[in-house]
């Protein structure tokens, strides 16, 4: 996201100025740090459906507590996640209402296929 002033790599003592050029120019804050970037943009990622192995790897995080700071229950995201369920519900209510036709299942045959539900026929 940012270079150094020819262009390559930043180095750590030119960072902090290049940093706050940036945020002035964006019209940001004051009080916008730079972690508070990587914070919402990987917030912005688990709520557009990354999952923890993504966010790790996007952080460059070893362990699943480290990437779960990220991930936090937002009241938007609940109601995101209340809509789907209505519609999932709705199309439950239509399948069985006769308007889409129902998967016959062999018995024996479990959710995933090939795995064994209960006693093979």
């Amino acid at each position: 996201m940012f270079v150094g002033p020819q262009g390559g790599r930043l180095r750590r003592h030119n960072f902090r100025r290049l940093q706050v050029e940036a945020r002035v120019d964006a019209g940001m804050p004051d009080a916008v740090h730079f972690h508070d970037l990587r914070h919402s943009g990987n917030e912005l990622a688990a709520e557009g459906g990354a999952t923890t192995r993504e966010l790790m790897a996007r952080m460059g995080h070893s362990t699943t507590r480290a990437a779960m700071r990220y991930q936090r229950a937002r009241r938007e995201r609940d109601h995101t996640i209340a809509d789907a369920m209505s519609r999932n519900t709705e199309q439950a209510r239509q399948v069985r209402r006769g308007r889409r036709p129902k998967l016959a299942r062999r018995r024996g045959e479990g959710h995933a296929g090939d795995t064994a539900g209960g006693t093979t026929a």
